[in-house]
């Protein structure tokens, strides 16, 4: 199995987003990670999905999303072509006897002290997802007491946009 980022530039209206989440389901793919946003223009959204698969589940479930009527346009992301991040939240019990490691794991990581009391601490940490996966997997050393993590966001590097390959 592969892992895939999809970028899918959709109109901006109601359903348009469990159209194209069904079609992921249809296909028997699971998605990992979802992201949903107005773009640039309040007339469209981005969808970022990550999901696992094999190369030719991934081309036909792309041609089958250009058939739904609000895609307007879909961009595979991935390798060097592309930067992806995601923000995490972790909070950990705040225990005297580890906290200098908690804390000391935070900042080598570059997460950001956003709440800190008697009895928790809470991260927060922008990156790509690989590290967001290394901060959370030493963290569980620790006593994690909630993750709340965003879906992959994604964007082609240099001067090419997804609305240059349009399908409306």
């Amino acid at each position: 199995m592969q892992r895939f980022t999809v970028a899918v530039l959709v109109k901006n209206q109601f359903g348009v987003l469990n159209r194209v989440t069904s079609m992921f389901r249809r296909r028997r793919f699971n998605i990992s990670a979802l992201s949903v946003s107005e773009t640039e223009s309040a007339e469209f959204s981005r969808i970022t999905v990550l999901f696992d698969g094999d190369r030719a589940g991934e081309q036909q479930l792309i041609n089958q999303l250009y058939k739904l009527p609000d895609v307007c346009s879909i961009k595979e992301l991935g390798g060097d072509e592309s930067f992806s991040a995601e923000l995490v939240l972790i909070k950990l019990r705040n225990i005297p006897a580890v906290r200098d490691e908690i804390l000391a794991a935070g900042e080598a990581f570059g997460a950001d002290t956003v709440d800190y009391s008697r009895d928790s601490i809470m991260f927060r940490l922008t990156a790509e997802p690989r590290k967001i996966d290394d901060f959370i997997n030493l963290m569980r050393d620790y006593d994690i007491l909630e993750i709340c993590r965003t879906g992959v966001i994604s964007l082609e590097r240099g001067a090419s946009t997804i609305r240059k390959i349009t399908n409306y």
